[in-house]
């Protein structure tokens, strides 16, 4: 798995990769939060774009089909597409077997999407394709939009969005739990952002090792044992998170200190 060359032709600006002189006519399939923010990107981004159409429709107008709908129900979308057009869709779990027999592709915006819609640009983009054909319409897409597209197949697809899931997902949920916390002590939420956004930046530039800090890393373990108290009076609930991530951080701490010591 490798990301694709990106194009250096100049782009059309700064949200956008260069396009064929006649790009496919598009249909989306599917009206949530993922088939409306590709409608408007791909729109933008100069493509013809029919919908976001609703769920059962045929997109019989279009070049290429592309279906936002729930993965349980891909296959059955992708049967009532006419024969000859590409047909795609946007999971990240899924692989092309659902879209079967149609010449298929997929490619799923490495982005969390909310109801306000997303900004696609510089986002991963997990792209495949059963054709040639089918694979340089994705990567066409992904560029399109600004994305950066890289193949993910189908053995690697439930992994992939895994990793996703646990970067994205469950960061939230794990903030969540921290914001529990910190306004049982007085604290709100704006308070702790500018910190989880710095964290997110550090990690980005020094990567996971480098970029921890607190007293896991430094090895202030009555500082730890503190904290584990405090959790336990205020919210015994969160104490089993606490302990897992605490084990988990130990072992990354460890390896960030045997970075440390290695020669430059």
């Amino acid at each position: 798995m490798r990301e694709l060359e990106r194009d250096t032709r100049p782009h059309a600006s700064a949200a956008a990769g260069p396009r064929p002189a006649s790009p496919p006519r598009l249909a989306i399939v599917g009206r949530g939060r993922i088939g409306n923010a590709l409608a408007t990107a791909l729109r933008a981004a100069g493509y013809h774009v029919d919908g976001p159409l609703g769920r059962g429709s045929a997109g019989s107008t279009a070049d290429a089909v592309l279906l936002c709908v729930p993965d349980a129900e891909i296959a059955a979308a992708a049967a009532l597409i006419e024969p000859g057009r590409l047909v795609g869709h946007c999971s990240g779990a899924t692989g092309l077997e659902p879209l079967a027999p149609h010449e298929a592709f997929s490619i799923h915006p490495l982005m969390t999407v909310a109801k306000s819609g997303a900004s696609f640009n510089d986002a991963g983009a997990a792209i495949d394709g059963s054709t040639p054909r089918a694979l340089e319409l994705a990567e066409e897409l992904a560029v399109s939009l600004g994305m950066r597209p890289v193949r993910v197949g189908e053995r690697d697809r439930t992994t992939y969005h895994a990793a996703a899931s646990i970067a994205s997902n469950f960061l939230v949920t794990l903030e969540a739990a921290a914001e529990r916390l910190a306004e049982s002590a007085g604290v709100e939420r704006s308070l702790l952002v500018p910190l989880v956004r710095a964290t997110v930046e550090n990690l980005a530039m020094l990567g996971p090792e480098r970029a921890l800090t607190g007293p896991v890393a430094r090895g202030d373990e009555a500082t730890i044992e503190a904290q584990r108290a405090a959790i336990a009076e205020r919210m015994p609930e969160l104490l089993e998170l606490f302990d897992a991530l605490l084990d988990a951080t130990r072992v990354l701490a460890a390896g960030g200190r045997a970075l440390e010591v290695q020669p430059a």
